[in-house]
């Protein structure tokens, strides 16, 4: 008989050590505060911290009716895991372990009839999903990527998010996303900083280097058009994340304003409906979902086919920073990239960098292969994951 879902539970993750993660250095991203979503205010310059959801993460674990277990993870634990806890967990419980498309529609059919399906809603359901499609690679004895069609590449080049080019280059990367760190309060003079940051980029990195621009704090669409405008010169890979996430107007204004850009977007878009309008309007050229934010493996996978039909790149967000994002871009073959978010001090191991799951691979010279173990190759025992959230 095929095992059953036995328990689904979440905690928050207090004791991130436990899981081998090394002490965290100073963060170089965004060193001034000025990154966060009121960044449009003058009198917000600075507070960053203010605006920043207090919840840490999450760890899900899935065990089947054999004993086997599956290890999901994602953020804003506060309100998330009593979603898991009380609604998910036993809705699914004796359900067949691996039918994870069953699973997901279950979560997002009942979420969205209740309380619906994206933001928070889509953070637990990623943790779920991820879980669930562990514990399934588990029970058949095979990495995740084989289990969504086998390896689309030998290995798959990354690139490095943070603004210290020093140590980017010393880790051996060839291709760079960097922060623009000022918002519309900044007006003008924020423009000209951004330039110079681009253009010292360029400048040091050569002609020909792969340079793309995180526009986080921007969330405008008249600043975003005026920094493509000045950044034309220098070549940019893409500019990214430039809008309010629910701007469809915006969106569609600075793809009509930039009509040279390269434009991507979709950290913080939710289920793969907002993708399928994306890709139907043609708003953007590359698709950025989260997977631990945008619902999980299910949704990249059903994201992964909306780009292809559409023929739009997929870059998923943070895809070398973590197991699951590894294993998808191994896997996916439009996913040309996998981005390595590097929020860890110069010289320390990248382990030591954002959200990183224990045993999973660390890229060469700018290149990464994900670990070939069961599931998505995360080595950790109940042990460890008990130590993790006590």
């Amino acid at each position: 008989m095929a095992p059953t879902i036995a328990e689904i539970a979440a905690a928050p993750l207090r004791h991130p050590e436990a899981l081998g993660r090394p002490q965290v250095g100073p963060a170089s991203w965004d060193p001034q505060g000025l990154m966060h979503p009121l960044s449009n205010d003058r009198a917000f310059a600075g507070q960053a911290e203010r605006f920043a959801p207090p919840w840490g993460e999450v760890v899900c674990v899935a065990t089947a009716s054999d004993g086997t277990f599956g290890v999901g993870m994602t953020s804003q634990a506060g309100p998330v895991v009593p979603v898991i806890n009380d609604f998910f967990a036993p809705m699914l419980a004796g359900e067949p372990a691996a039918a994870t498309g069953k699973h997901w529609n279950m979560m997002v059919r009942s979420s969205n009839s209740a309380y619906g399906a994206s933001g928070l809603a889509s953070f637990a359901i990623s943790a779920v999903d991820l879980a669930l499609w562990d514990l399934r690679g588990k029970l058949l004895g095979v990495p995740v990527y084989e289990l969504i069609g086998g390896p689309a590449r030998d290995r798959t080049r990354c690139y490095a998010t943070g603004n210290d080019l020093a140590d980017l280059r010393d880790r051996g990367f060839e291709a760079f996303k960097l922060a623009c760190q000022v918002g519309p309060a900044a007006a003008t003079a924020g423009i000209e900083q951004t330039e110079r940051l681009v253009a010292g980029a360029r400048s040091e990195l050569g002609p020909d280097a792969d340079i793309m621009l995180d526009c986080w704090p921007v969330l405008d669409a008249s600043y975003a058009v005026r920094i493509g405008e000045a950044l034309a010169p220098y070549r940019l890979t893409w500019i990214e994340d430039y809008a309010q996430p629910d701007d469809w107007d915006g969106y569609a204004d600075v793809r009509r304003r930039l009509p040279s850009a390269t434009l991507a977007a979709g950290e913080r878009w939710y289920t793969d409906r907002t993708f399928a309008r994306v890709a139907q309007q043609r708003l953007v050229d590359v698709l950025q979902p989260d997977v631990q934010w945008v619902g999980g493996a299910t949704a990249v996978l059903k994201i992964a086919a909306i780009a292809a039909a559409a023929d739009l790149e997929l870059a998923i967000h943070g895809a070398c920073n973590d197991s699951y994002g590894q294993h998808l871009s191994h896997g996916i073959p439009g996913n040309r990239w996998a981005e390595m978010f590097v929020g860890c001090g110069p010289g320390e191991s990248l382990m030591a960098a954002w959200r990183s799951t224990p045993g999973m691979a660390l890229p060469r010279d700018g290149w990464l292969v994900p670990s070939d173990a069961p599931g998505f190759g995360i080595d950790v025992t109940r042990d460890q994951l008990q130590a993790a959230v006590a």
